[in-house]
């Protein structure tokens, strides 16, 4: 644990583990493989680096494709390893945590609401997602699965012959044909990039208002939390 939960810890709030080790290499993989396949599709969809000399020398072109390429591998990695580990995974990592499926939870989600929006001067107690952002979260990954889905449509129809992304030609016709789908591409990649800046502005707001080493917690998995606002099994005995 940081210095900043040690000391938290000295004002009466608790350390719980809140963020697998899953939850966190999945939440900086899909972070870092979205800026690199921003800056690589950029380039692909509008080359804005013209090298001197023949391609066969200087390959801008081709390396942009390869490093998309595998950027798009490890990206749709983590999200399906971070969907899977939805089901599975630790009780803070859950689909519960995102899908409000208890009267409590759309409480919160309405009083997270309207936090937001100036009508409540603090936001429900909760130590996973608050449940509007767990909300949130369920529209950013059917983001990522458009992407995904779009990608591997799109690479299929420029794949060599014999080549196992063939078999996703298939995708083509859902998303209206290859025009449409990269038009798809494209803009969900500008909306993923919008919300990676509200993201890192709610989770710093958050932070702030809550005390609770938010921002820390995605690096180490601990938050502080006040005892009373504990579930029942993990409030300290004795």
């Amino acid at each position: 644990m940081s210095a900043a939960v040690h000391a938290r810890e000295e004002e009466g709030k608790v350390p719980v583990y809140v963020w697998d080790l899953l939850v966190r290499a999945t939440h900086w993989l899909i972070f870092a493989t979205i800026i690199v396949l921003s800056v690589t599709g950029f380039y692909i969809g509008d080359p804005f680096i013209i090298a001197p000399g023949p391609a066969t020398q200087t390959f801008v072109m081709g390396w942009m494709k390869i490093v998309h390429f595998y950027a798009a591998i490890l990206f749709s990695t983590s999200v399906l390893a971070r969907i899977g580990w939805m089901f599975v995974g630790s009780r803070y990592a859950r689909w519960t945590q995102l899908v409000p499926t208890t009267r409590e939870r759309f409480q919160h989600l309405w009083g997270t609401f309207k936090f937001y929006t100036f009508l409540r001067p603090a936001p429900p107690p909760t130590v996973g997602h608050n449940a509007l952002a767990g909300a949130a979260y369920v529209g950013v990954f059917g983001m990522y699965l458009i992407m995904i889905f779009t990608g591997f449509a799109l690479y299929a129809m420029s794949a060599d012959v014999g080549s196992y992304m063939t078999r996703f030609t298939w995708l083509l016709p859902l998303f209206g044909g290859p025009q449409s789908a990269r038009w798809i591409h494209h803009v969900v990649m500008w909306l993923l990039l919008g919300f990676a800046v509200h993201h890192v502005y709610s989770a710093t707001l958050m932070a702030k208002v809550e005390k609770n080493s938010t921002m820390d917690s995605i690096f180490g998995g601990y938050k502080l939390i006040p005892p009373s606002e504990l579930p029942p099994s993990e409030k300290p005995r004795g």
